[in-house]
């Protein structure tokens, strides 16, 4: 087992990474709280899929605290990762007389992560206590530490949100037996992401025969990458923006499916393809990336293949957050292990990018 801690500015994230970790949850958190800060009850929100197999057993867990425990299950999918949602679960909250200082748990994926955070962060105006159990590895690896939190619009992913550290973070590598195989391979596109961008040994170990004898060892890996960035540039002014490696591209994917036809892993890899060949094409990127990260794409099982013209991903990318005035801060790397972040003239983006129709 591994603790680790994100200093961020308004609450310090206790990370704990480890086999069986998942059913010691409420001794983790009496570890964390005292009698003068501990909450008096608790929102369990899951999905439609996590609540089948581990909601009862979280609530029977949690039994031991002696406190009022409830739950809210979210339809699964990104298409449900709305305001929509977000209002029932501010119905939830008021219904059962929530006060600020009481906590949310986030049991599930990404979505679950994303949104449950966010109604954390905003729920009178912040509750004072929020938990993340993340059960895919997309999440372990990525969205259940950093503290970004959000909701989808119609026209763009992520697009209302606000930062929110949870107090403890809860990563079992066990809860991953559960998943389906095509959910397992998205969370790898943000692993080999890491590898990209930070730690090129990443990518030998995801290439290797057994990735899942080491997954606990990946999945720290990650998280202290994360972890190091994030302390950094808590709110993405700077270097926490190479975090979104393959996301401009993989973003518009995503709208341009409605949030359906691709997961956000499988629009992450189609993205971090483009974005490297589109680098080695204008010279930012070391000729012969393109051809290696395709090929450990797709020993992973993860597609690589642009399925929408050119001209729409490029019109879907226009709302991107990492658009400013008449630029888009894109992010290229050099080589694998060293990332950048350019600024690129939304005018002349399009032309850069006929490149990926070839």
């Amino acid at each position: 087992m591994k603790v680790l801690k994100l200093n961020g500015k308004q609450n310090t994230s206790q990370i704990i990474i480890g086999n069986g970790v998942f059913k010691q949850a409420a001794e983790f958190l009496c570890g964390i709280y005292t009698d003068q800060n501990s909450p008096s009850a608790i929102l369990i929100i899951t999905d439609s899929n996590v609540a089948g197999i581990y909601l009862q057993y979280l609530e029977d867990n949690l039994a031991e605290l002696d406190i009022p425990v409830y739950h809210h299950v979210i339809p699964a999918g990104e298409e449900y990762k709305n305001l929509e949602t977000i209002s029932s679960i501010y119905d939830t909250l008021a219904d059962s007389r929530f006060g600020r200082d009481d906590m949310i748990i986030a049991l599930g994926g990404g979505v679950t992560g994303d949104t449950a955070g966010f109604a954390a962060a905003t729920y009178m105006r912040g509750a004072r206590h929020l938990m993340q159990i993340p059960t895919t590895l997309l999440s372990q690896v990525d969205s259940s530490v950093g503290g970004k939190t959000g909701v989808d619009l119609p026209q763009g992913k992520n697009m209302v949100g606000a930062f929110r550290q949870p107090d403890l973070v809860l990563i079992d590598p066990q809860v991953l037996c559960t998943l389906p195989g095509d959910v397992f391979r998205a969370g790898l596109a943000e692993v080999i992401k890491y590898g990209c961008i930070w730690d090129p040994e990443i990518l030998d170990m995801v290439s290797g025969e057994n990735i899942t004898a080491g997954l606990e060892n990946l999945i720290e890996r990650c998280v202290s990458i994360k972890i190091k960035i994030v302390e950094e540039d808590e709110t993405e002014k700077g270097l926490r923006r190479i975090l979104n490696f393959g996301h401009t591209i993989g973003h518009g994917i995503e709208k341009l499916g409605d949030f359906a036809e691709y997961s956000h892993g499988e629009a992450v890899s189609i993205g971090m393809v483009s974005a490297i060949k589109l680098g080695e094409s204008l010279g930012i990127t070391k000729k012969g990336n393109y051809s290696k990260l395709k090929a450990i794409l797709h020993s992973c099982g993860l597609p690589t293949e642009l399925t929408y013209s050119v001209e729409d991903i490029y019109k879907a990318i226009l709302l991107d957050k990492k658009k400013q005035g008449d630029s888009l801060n894109f992010i290229f790397i050099n080589d694998i292990g060293k990332a950048l972040v350019k600024k690129i003239p939304v005018a002349e983006l399009l032309i850069m990018m006929k490149v990926l129709g070839d």
